[in-house]
């Protein structure tokens, strides 16, 4: 039984890394989008088109303004003198948001008066603008602690103070990166398994592979030992890519990641060999695999909240493993969890690989005979 495994084992690794394109799919795209998603993908804002809208020569002004130009989440672009100015800049998307300063703000200041600030922001891009908003919040809140301090007047008789635990600067490339070794590990394992059966049954090999003295569970695991043994190589060097190139702290223990890695792979081959076995053609496993990707992203949190999702769609999530192991992979490296937190995580995963592999099979079976 050894033998015959082996045997299409080293014929699918012949297949697959024998055909120049195929050596590219599996090197170039891991590459690009590592570097793509971890240099481009973030939810932290720099460099905010801002302008400026101020009404007020005074000294309290120049120095809230001061503040905005001195940091790096923002750059001015635009100096306004009439309310007329303010829509275009808007409408045609040349700034995030306009800082209108009213002529009366330094005065109201001296005289222990509230100043308003009017900040009037682009809301087409929701999550940017309330980004921005709460910079601007952070900026504003020191300007008045230390214009109270300087000027002798009654401090604030509360202070938030905040600590974030885990990532302690809240950089989201810390929250994002990690994402990726799940999504890519998906996505080559996934495409990988999924046309393994169909470009045979394309190219009228299969027929061949169902006269030999192989069994329908010879084929399965001669089918799925590749693409798991690819997609571990492709999470290893994308985890290294992380640590290494990147510097997302990684506080847990490789034992914890790499058990999740397996659960995860061995449901994403049940996923693809299922695909793979209903497909007629290359072009049909390519769309059955895109179907179940897109979604399987959208519905893993890795991106958007699953707490934030409807009720139904929240227990849909439950049948998609990319859920569990990106709450593993995150887990590891930023909180440094353990087999103790975890281990809820794994058993569903190795259902659904279960569930699927034996799918599989029988449709394999049904097949031959």
């Amino acid at each position: 039984m050894l033998r015959k495994i082996l045997a299409l084992m080293k014929k699918e690794f012949r297949t697959i890394l024998k055909n120049k394109k195929s050596r590219m799919v599996l090197i170039i795209p891991p590459i690009a989008q590592i570097l793509v998603f971890g240099y481009s993908a973030s939810f932290d804002l720099n460099n905010v088109p801002y302008a400026v809208y101020n009404e007020d020569p005074g000294l309290a002004s120049r120095q809230l303004l001061a503040r905005f130009s001195g940091v790096p989440e923002f750059a001015k672009v635009a100096t306004i003198t009439r309310d007329s100015g303010i829509a275009p800049l808007i409408n045609e998307k040349k700034v995030m948001l306009v800082l209108h300063i009213g002529p009366d703000f330094t005065r109201n200041l001296n005289r222990g008066r509230t100043a308003k600030l009017q900040v009037i922001l682009d809301g087409r891009n929701s999550n940017s603008a309330l980004i921005s908003l709460n910079y601007v919040r952070d900026i504003v809140k020191s300007f008045n602690m230390q214009w109270a301090a300087r000027h002798g007047m009654q401090p604030v008789p509360a202070q938030l103070v905040v600590r974030s635990w885990f990532n302690e600067t809240l950089n989201s490339h810390w929250f994002i990166i990690p994402g990726i070794v799940a999504l890519l590990a998906l996505v080559v394992t996934l495409e990988v398994t999924a046309l393994s059966v169909a470009k045979e049954r394309e190219a009228g090999t299969f027929d061949q592979l169902l006269v030999t003295p192989m069994t329908p569970l010879e084929i399965l695991i001669g089918k799925s030992l590749p693409g798991f043994i690819i997609g571990f190589v492709e999470a290893t060097f994308i985890i290294a890519m992380t640590i290494l190139w990147f510097h997302v702290p990684f506080r847990g223990s490789f034992l914890v990641l790499y058990t999740g890695i397996f659960a995860f792979l061995l449901s994403a081959i049940g996923i693809g060999l299922m695909i793979s076995a209903i497909s007629v053609t290359q072009q049909q496993g390519l769309m059955g695999a895109f179907l179940f990707l897109v979604p399987a992203v959208i519905l893993s949190g890795f991106a958007t909240p699953i707490e934030n999702m409807p009720q139904f769609v929240q227990y849909i999530t439950y049948l998609n493993p990319m859920r569990y192991f990106l709450i593993i992979v995150r887990a590891s490296f930023l909180e440094g969890a353990s087999f103790s937190l975890l281990w809820n995580l794994y058993w569903p995963m190795v259902i659904i690989g279960i569930v699927t592999l034996s799918a599989a099979g029988i449709l394999f079976r049904n097949r031959m005979y």
